[in-house]
């Protein structure tokens, strides 16, 4: 395989792992959501453990876009 070949098909990979990061954070979100709808006194502590947890998500496809500059 060509050197370029390799790096394109780096590079597809990459971007299949941002997909699975923006699929991963709809599911956080949704199923922190739901918990908030199911019991509303919670939604604080909820909602601050969301925000955590999306933005570690985030920070994956971040680390996935620079390598994908990278290559």
């Amino acid at each position: 395989m060509e050197a370029e070949a390799v790096r394109l098909l780096a590079k597809g990979i990459i971007t299949l792992s941002m997909l699975a990061t923006a699929l991963g954070e709809g599911y956080i979100i949704g199923k922190a959501l739901e918990a908030m709808g199911r019991n509303p006194e919670q939604s604080g502590s909820l909602f601050s453990k969301m925000i955590i947890g999306v933005a570690m998500a985030e920070s994956t496809a971040i680390y996935a876009l620079v390598a994908f500059f990278i290559i």
